[in-house]
């Protein structure tokens, strides 16, 4: 969810609590601070505590729900050692008609230091992409404190996870990412971002320059190569095997048999 208040804005991950029984949320702040916090709903009254629930720290506020968005204005406690209080929005991210739920798997990508530095990489490089976390190695290691341990991120709301797990461990072309393209400017776009300092390959395949293998190809490739006619297949299949970038106005003219 979008959080938009006069003290905190960002990016709002909101789930139930087990243990609790009650809403528990994260917040990831533009800023890039973060804080947890739990709901408890009384009537019209919503109150929240920082942290875990029964904590001393928390405050209370009142809301109404339009669509996908919750208005609210919280207020501290008299008498808590605070003063004041704000507004803020609360919106619901949705993916054409569908809620975007938890993803139940999620890939990890092991680089050798270099986990962050990826995941602003593939960030910048994708739309609708985010960071989502970062956990650090501490006292315990085995990584040098204060140095990322693993990394969550978003691309176009897949999820992946990051973790820096030393030279030993490498990526190969039997593991890839493999994005649809609607358009040839998509392809051309995602073509030369993803394999600058990396490895320009055949037939859609590219490295980036952290070694992970892409494959960058139209939507409509499939339906192509699966047409009922044979001789309509076989000929973008020939055409497709001599590409590096997949072109998608060659493809074309392939099945029309120009």
């Amino acid at each position: 969810m979008i959080y938009d208040g006069k003290r905190h804005k960002g990016i709002e991950y909101t789930g139930f609590d087990e243990d609790t029984r009650t809403l528990r949320s994260h917040l990831m702040e533009i800023n890039g601070g973060n804080f947890t916090y739990t709901y408890d709903l009384e009537g019209d009254t919503l109150y929240y505590w920082f942290g875990d629930k029964g904590s001393d720290n928390f405050s209370r506020g009142t809301f109404s729900k339009d669509g996908n968005t919750i208005k609210g204005r919280w207020q501290w406690l008299e008498g808590d050692g605070k003063t004041g209080g704000y507004e803020y929005t609360t919106t619901r991210v949705t993916k054409g008609n569908r809620e975007t739920h938890m993803q139940k798997i999620t890939s990890c990508l092991l680089f050798d230091g270099k986990a962050e530095e990826a995941m602003n990489f593939y960030t910048s490089v994708f739309e609708n992409s985010k960071a989502v976390s970062i956990t650090h190695y501490g006292e315990a290691g085995p990584g040098q404190k204060g140095t990322a341990m693993f990394v969550t991120f978003q691309l176009d709301g897949q999820e992946f996870i990051a973790l820096n797990g030393g030279p030993q461990f490498t990526f190969a072309e039997a593991i890839s990412l493999f994005v649809s393209c609607e358009a040839q400017e998509e392809v051309d776009d995602l073509w030369e971002k993803l394999s600058e300092g990396g490895e320009k390959q055949r037939i859609g395949w590219l490295k980036d320059k952290y070694g992970m293998s892409w494959q960058i190809v139209p939507t409509f490739l499939g339906e192509l190569l699966n047409d009922p006619d044979s001789k309509k297949s076989q000929r973008v299949m020939k055409v497709m095997l001599q590409m590096d970038k997949i072109d998608i106005k060659k493809l074309k003219q392939a099945y029309e048999g120009q």
